[in-house]
């Protein structure tokens, strides 16, 4: 059988774009070499996740005047349908009674009232202000994690230093510095079939004898990458622990997330996310579309916690969402576009079993513009926190560019 390019290109598993020219996979790629390191998760909830159902402010009256067929009960015990009470003052919706357990074992902090400073409610302009790191800007040409991968020199070079488990490489991860977009474990590298060794090999010495003074360099690198991960054999992964992903795309992201962890292969950033947050109809109270997202959700991030075990230890998740909700309910039982919202912070570093920031209230005259949470913390406070003190990151002025963000802007919500 002859074997052509077309055939090539039709059998691998690989995103080899075009021919005569350098695919972005192939001119991304650096040397891989297995080890453990510092690990941040970055997992993104798309469409403004309503944070004031999800960390409930249940000792405030206003809470509930605003909200009168969607608020979330008070602390009640025996109430399956009440908030899961952290404090006192503020209780987890009822449907993250796995983060409840996370909370108490004090792996899991909350940063409420949170968010970019920037007061769009434009989706794809908030966004793209927190994946590019500067809020306002529109001009920014890289994202926030980028700029950590090129400005913060790895330990030990990998192709997979920075990962998205996502089909095209995100606005936080895009720029000069090194980074993988994933659709699926599975998915990179051969496909099986009788001319895989074939295809590889094949692959492989026409990439290496090309005369492209990048391309050629990088591409027996590349393809020791995808045999490298390949080696680890993602079909036969079996969690630890008990660990008891949820069915659906997001408890399966959160399992490769362990994967990838866990397979050694130089795994610093991975970054996931997760739709469907724009609730402005039927969000529903302790039941309904918000419900069965953070029911998902939280048992998503909670198997990935128990699947890794002891190496949570060098592993932080944060969770982000564009922006939050208002204050008030509408008129289709639902919220619309907001401000302020609420981040999680999950790791062994984290001294969780707490919540941050400062509570702005919920009066007309403390809400901003009179009908949104008020921010009280800069996301870039929080993620520069998780840099510094976890990732060791020393140039958060070039990773934040035009932010002040100095150590003492800090929540502190990592243990010294």
């Amino acid at each position: 059988m002859r074997l052509t390019r077309r055939f090539f290109l039709k059998s691998s598993g690989i995103a080899l774009v075009g021919w005569g020219v350098v695919p972005r996979f192939l001119a991304r790629a650096a040397a891989a070499t297995a080890g453990k390191g510092k690990i941040l998760v970055v997992i993104f909830q798309r469409g403004a996740a309503d944070g004031l159902n999800i960390v409930v402010p249940h000792a405030e009256k206003t809470y509930y005047d605003l909200r009168p067929s969607i608020a979330i009960p008070r602390p009640k015990s025996g109430d399956a349908q009440a908030a899961l009470d952290l404090d006192g003052s503020f209780g987890f919706h009822p449907a993250l009674e796995a983060f409840k357990k996370l909370y108490d074992e004090k792996l899991l902090g909350v940063v409420h009232a949170a968010g970019s400073p920037d007061s769009t409610r434009s989706h794809f302009d908030a966004q793209d202000f927190m994946e590019t790191g500067t809020p306002g800007l529109k001009s920014t040409p890289d994202g926030w994690l980028n700029r950590y991968l090129l400005t913060t020199p790895a330990e030990k070079p990998s192709s997979f230093r920075g990962v998205s488990l996502t089909s095209q490489l995100p606005r936080i991860l895009q720029g000069p510095a090194p980074a993988l977009a994933i659709p699926g474990i599975q998915q990179f590298g051969f496909a099986p079939g009788p001319y895989k060794r074939i295809v590889e090999g094949g692959l492989e010495a026409l990439y290496g004898s090309s005369s492209d003074p990048l391309l050629a360099p990088t591409a027996g690198e590349t393809f020791e990458a995808v045999k490298l991960l390949e080696s680890v054999n993602p079909a036969q992964y079996s969690p630890a622990k008990g660990a008891d992903y949820p069915p659906g795309p997001f408890g399966q992201t959160m399992l490769q997330v362990a994967q990838l962890i866990k397979s050694n292969i130089g795994v610093e950033i991975v970054f996931a996310e997760t739709g469907g947050w724009d609730h402005h109809v039927n969000e529903g109270g302790a039941q309904g579309q918000l419900a069965t997202l953070l029911r998902q959700f939280s048992r998503g991030i909670t198997a990935l916690v128990r699947d890794l075990g002891d190496r949570m230890a060098d592993v932080v998740i944060v969770t982000l969402s564009e922006f939050g909700r208002t204050a008030s309910e509408n008129g289709n039982r639902g919220t619309d576009h907001g401000h302020a919202n609420a981040l999680f912070v999950l790791g062994g570093a984290v001294a969780g079993g707490q919540l941050y920031g400062r509570w702005p209230g919920l009066a007309r005259e403390q809400l901003f513009e009179g009908r949104d949470l008020a921010l009280t913390t800069d996301f870039r406070e929080v993620l520069g926190e998780v840099l510094v003190h976890h990732l060791g990151a020393t140039a958060l002025g070039n990773i934040f560019p035009g932010y002040d963000a100095r150590p003492e802007k800090f929540r502190r919500f990592l243990r010294a």
